[in-house]
């Protein structure tokens, strides 16, 4: 991601108010929402608490700032991927190969998604809210490919609820994945990436004879 967002920000330089926020989505992606408290976020900022407090009146307000820049930054993300991809099955090879990149560069926003889940509402309601028009996009799409009969007949909704559990639990699940008995590292997101894609398109994609099969 360049150093200056859609949102205004400078990563090179960050404001305080950044700064609290950058360091509050590394903890709670981390630790959980419960386990970080202000005063940690304070002495590991080399803040007081106060001055946490003059930006953002509660650890509350901070998880709001946290989910609210942090579903700028995916919708961004996954826009980007979106912008230069083709039609059909490339479109979401496209979007789960840009949630595997941020699982590399960013980790701290997929952490978050888990945890904002795990939190329930009214953070998970806040987060659904802001990624609605993503949502809404791409059950259109999907809607769009199983009418023209190039993809199997699913829910819409239910078929992304799958996509996400799959591939955010595939890059976050780190203790899940060593008690099977695979350390996470760079080559192995990339083999569980490429396990995705074929999971996702053998589900998903149906092959162009048995197209041509359903058109007679």
């Amino acid at each position: 991601m360049s150093t200056s967002t859609r949102s205004g920000r400078d990563d090179a330089n960050p404001s305080t108010s950044d700064r609290i926020l950058n360091a509050a989505l590394a903890s709670f992606a981390t630790r959980g929402y419960e386990a970080t408290s202000l005063d940690a976020l304070a002495k590991g900022l080399e803040l007081t608490k106060q001055s946490i407090l003059y930006w953002f009146p509660s650890k509350d307000a901070v998880l709001e700032a946290v989910i609210a820049r942090s579903a700028a930054d995916l919708s961004e993300a996954l826009e980007t991927a979106l912008r230069g991809a083709g039609a059909g099955w490339v479109r979401i090879e496209a979007v789960v190969r840009s949630v595997f990149r941020l699982a590399a560069r960013q980790p701290e926003l997929l952490g978050l998604l888990r945890e904002v889940s795990r939190l329930g509402p009214p953070a998970a309601t806040q987060m659904t809210l802001a990624l609605e028009p993503l949502v809404r996009r791409a059950s259109s799409f999907l809607e769009a490919e199983m009418d023209a009969g190039t993809m199997r007949r699913h829910d819409p909704r239910l078929l992304l609820l799958a996509i996400y559990s799959t591939v955010i639990g595939m890059v976050t699940e780190v203790e899940v994945l060593r008690a099977l008995g695979e350390e996470p590292t760079a080559r192995s997101l990339v083999r569980r990436r490429s396990d995705v894609l074929a999971l996702l398109r053998s589900a998903l994609v149906i092959p162009a004879g048995e197209q041509e099969q359903t058109k007679r």
